[in-house]
C-alpha cells in the first residue's frame, strides 16, 4: 500500500527528552498515517537556528542518508565541517567514518530527510563523551567501564556447586 505524507500535513513536534541546544523537531504525520517501516526508517527533521542535530555520534549498524530540504546547516564529521545546503544528500556509513552531527549555524530553520536502515536493533557510539547506546531500549553506557569478557565468571565451579547444593539437584 502506498502512503502520501502532504506537505500541508506537515506537523513538526518537538522530540522528547531532549535538552537545551539539542531541540529537534519531528514531523508526525508519518506516525498519524500509521506508517510503521520495518527496515527502512525515516523523519522529517526541523533544526532550528542555534541547535544541534544530536550529539556526535556514529551508527554500528546503521547507515544514515541526509538530504537538505531546506535552509542551511554546518555538518561535522571525522574530516572536519562543512556546509550543507538546500538539496545536497549526505551518505552516512556505518561504523567510525560515519560519525556525524548537525548544527544550524543560520538564522532560519533548515528542514532535513533522515533516512535510516533499521535491521531491528542498533549500537550508536559517542566519542565525544564515551557513551554507547543501545536501540530499541534507548538504554546508554558509559564506555569507561568495558571489561573483559569473562570478568567476574571466576567462580563459576562454586556458584554451581551451590546451585546444586541448594536445589538438591543429582550432578
Amino acid at each position: 500500500m502506498a502512503t502520501i505524507l502532504k506537505a500541508e500535513e506537515r506537523d513538526f513536534q518537538e522530540n522528547p527528552n531532549k535538552i537545551d541546544n539539542f531541540r529537534i523537531f519531528s514531523d508526525m504525520s508519518r506516525v498519524k498515517h500509521g506508517v510503521n517501516p520495518d527496515n527502512l526508517n525515516f523523519d522529517l527533521r526541523k533544526l532550528n537556528p542555534g541547535q544541534y542535530s544530536a550529539p556526535y555520534h556514529f551508527h554500528r549498524y546503521a547507515e544514515e542518508l541526509f538530504m537538505i530540504i531546506s535552509g542551511s546547516a554546518t555538518l561535522r564529521t571525522n574530516n572536519g565541517l562543512k556546509i550543507v545546503n538546500k538539496g545536497d544528500l549526505i551518505f552516512l556509513e556505518k561504523g567510525e567514518s560515519g560519525v556525524h552531527q548537525l548544527y544550524n549555524h543560520t538564522d532560519t530553520p533548515c528542514v532535513f530527510l533522515d533516512v535510516r536502515t533499521y535491521i531491528g536493533f542498533d549500537v550508536c557510539e559517542y566519542p565525544d563523551s564515551n557513551k554507547l547506546l543501545l536501540a530499541p531500549t534507548m538504554e546508554t553506557f558509559n564506555q569507561n567501564m568495558k571489561t573483559d569478557y569473562f570478568s567476574g565468571e571466576e567462580n563459576v565451579v562454586e556458584k554451581w556447586k551451590y546451585l546444586r547444593d541448594t536445589d538438591d539437584l543429582p550432578l
